[in-house]
């Protein structure tokens, strides 16, 4: 259902005036005296999280009705069981497995890979979900980032067919947890130059290093390893995490995406058997090759953080009253709504773009760093614009705004910082690369 800033504003609910008793006590006798308590002085309750599907350039009117369907489907999710809950596990840093089962049950965690026995599923439908459930949360909006993926599409992408028929079905279904470890302590943006070690042994591989930042690292499942083997090439390694030598720590103090569990994890003398070796990942180019897909999954998340933080605004806008008006009245309150509606309609336009060219198979990686450069510095700006209409109770996490302002930080670093994307860019551009 659709509903516009005048569909708001008209639905707003008169306050009555409330007539309250009050009692004072003289020696021996009380009175009741029934005073005019001043209604003006009590906030309402906002409401700030219905759903009003903003498309102002009808990108999304020609959607096929199979990827409206997992659309839809995320959408009643995240309305029924994210928004609810969401908030408390935010403020707790607690991670909520149970909405994790929850995607797996309702197949929207592949991220757009096809598996034998699940139905198809495409790239615009993938990122349709992932736009929606970030506009729930941004933290699981994660959780597909890192099990499908990362760790899912590392298995579909470069596994032999019998880690695939493992691995895939049980990690769509949320029955096995999956991790994609690549960052290290000491590299970040240059991941390439990772110094994590496999060195060949009889019957497989010892691996050992540290890597930092691992989504779902530390409760339990497997974890895809990339390290540097004896040939000096990086390749993947499937590492059950509760193989000798493998040990993580939950990594406490974030201020961004505090729903989803990431880890510091320790590898030390781990065995991996030859049969758990990836063998299509033979170099870093076929890491590349799986963080080129994750790219554009995440400027679709950042469109639906964006679509949150507008439409908390736009609700906001239309019940709350200053000098006797709703904001909404105001000029500069239009001016900034109109400022942040423009600008989702280019983050729209763009996935959309984006999207179409990766069906077609030829979306390069400088317009996969495009589509993540444009949209999470946008989002960005319209969590800025959104937060500050709110005014104080922009900061407040029942206001829904502050939540996305925050984890949009996470995004906007992850998969390659804004600066790691622009130089991918401007040696598009260049044709001169400025890495080293």
């Amino acid at each position: 259902m659709k509903l516009s800033v005048s569909a708001c504003w008209e639905s707003q609910i008169a306050q009555p005036k409330a007539r309250i008793p009050m009692t004072t006590t003289s020696d021996s006798t009380s009175e009741e005296l029934d005073a005019v308590f001043p209604t003006g002085t009590v906030e309402p309750e906002y409401v700030l999280d219905k759903a009003l599907d903003p498309d102002p350039a009808s990108v999304f009117k020609d959607v096929s009705g199979e990827d409206r369907a997992y659309w839809n489907r995320a959408r009643t999710f995240v309305q029924d069981e994210v928004l609810p809950v969401i908030a408390g596990y935010w403020e707790r840093a607690e991670y909520p497995l149970q909405l994790v089962k929850r995607l797996g049950e309702l197949d929207l965690l592949r991220d757009g890979i096809n598996i034998d026995g699940f139905p198809a599923m495409s790239k615009t439908a993938a990122g349709l979900v992932t736009m929606e459930l970030s506009r729930g949360d941004g933290s699981i909006g994660t959780v597909v980032a890192v099990q499908g993926g990362l760790a899912l599409r590392s298995v579909a992408e470069c596994g032999s067919p019998e880690q695939q028929a493992r691995w895939l079905p049980a990690l769509s279904r949320a029955e096995e947890y999956g991790a994609f470890a690549l960052t290290e302590p000491a590299h970040g943006s240059d991941s390439v130059g990772l110094e994590t070690t496999a060195t060949a042994v009889e019957g497989g591989y010892v691996l050992n290093g540290e890597k930092k930042w691992i989504g779902n690292g530390s409760i339990g499942g497997l974890t895809v390893v990339w390290a540097r083997g004896d040939d000096g090439q990086v390749h993947g390694y499937l590492v059950p995490q509760d193989s000798p030598g493998y040990s993580a720590t939950t990594i406490e103090g974030k201020l961004s995406l505090r729903a989803i569990w990431q880890a510091h994890i320790r590898l030390e003398d781990v065995f991996v058997p030859a049969e758990n070796v990836l063998p299509g990942a033979r170099s870093f180019k076929d890491t590349a090759r799986v963080l080129l897909a994750t790219r554009l999954g995440v400027a679709w998340s950042a469109v639906g953080h964006a679509t949150a933080c507008y439409e908390a605004a736009v609700q906001y806008a239309a019940q709350r009253r200053q000098f006797g008006r709703p904001l909404a009245a105001s000029q500069i309150v239009q001016e900034r709504l109109a400022r942040m509606h423009s600008e989702l309609a280019t983050m729209q336009l763009m996935v959309m773009q984006m999207t179409k060219l990766d069906e077609e198979g030829v979306l390069t990686p400088a317009q996969a760093a495009l589509a993540k450069f444009t949209c999470t510095r946008t989002a960005r700006s319209i969590a800025s614009n959104a937060r500050d209409l709110l005014g104080g109770n922009g900061i407040l996490l029942a206001n829904r705004v502050a939540r996305h302002f925050a984890d949009i930080e996470g995004i906007h670093t992850y998969e390659g910082t804004e600066t790691v994307q622009a130089l991918i860019i401007g040696r598009s551009i260049t044709g001169v690369s400025a890495f080293a």
